[in-house]
């Protein structure tokens, strides 16, 4: 075989290396896939890193939910709440804190739970969640709040898959705690943008 055979062959079966990359001069080298292995778990690793932090926690028919310190401003006790007409079953009303109106959601009849009577345990978290028109504060009822936890990104795990007909877009996480899970919540996807939006004229 002539030195110009051998250079042509070259260019039509350019030879694979033993990762399966095209090694002839002037061809694109296929992409590495421990590379791209790679980039899953260092966007993993910055997903938990995102997480971590300070959450609220609280409890919702026996179990415990967590809810980022950044987003709540204020613990109140249960007080008169105004009825609003035509709002759904889960929108209890609004208070007046300090002045300002301010719109209240039970956290169990919007997660479809058996509606309970309210104890001195039962508590409203003011929480600020993003609407339409920019912030918005919303009341919400919870069973008992529990306390503050620094929880770790490595102590949160991915929310498993439950099918495609369920939506779990709401949950950030589940954070392992002391043999337990808690669920850690996006506040700002539990109250989808059309009901904040309600909420924020209904108040």
């Amino acid at each position: 075989m002539t030195e110009v055979t051998r250079t042509m062959d070259q260019a039509v079966n350019p030879v694979r290396n033993s990762s399966g990359a095209l090694n002839s001069a002037g061809m694109i080298m296929e992409r590495n896939p421990a590379a791209g292995q790679r980039d899953l778990i260092s966007n993993g690793v910055k997903a938990m890193v995102n997480r971590e932090g300070k959450y609220l926690t609280f409890s919702l028919a026996g179990e415990e939910y967590g809810i980022s310190i950044l987003k709540i401003k204020e613990i109140i006790g249960m007080m008169p709440i105004t009825t609003v007409p035509r709002t759904p079953s889960f929108v209890k009303g609004v208070i007046n804190l300090r002045g300002k109106v301010i719109p209240v959601v039970d956290l169990r009849l919007k997660f479809g739970m058996e509606e309970m009577g309210y104890t001195e345990r039962t508590c409203i978290i003011v929480v600020e969640t993003r609407g339409q028109s920019g912030s918005v504060l919303v009341g919400i009822v919870v069973d008992s709040v529990s306390e503050v936890l620094n929880i770790k990104g490595a102590d949160i795990e991915e929310t498993p898959t439950f099918g495609a007909r369920l939506d779990t877009d709401y949950i950030l996480g589940m954070a392992k705690m002391n043999g337990g899970v808690k669920i850690l919540l996006d506040i700002d996807k539990v109250l989808g943008a059309e009901e904040i939006n309600m909420l924020d004229k209904a108040a």
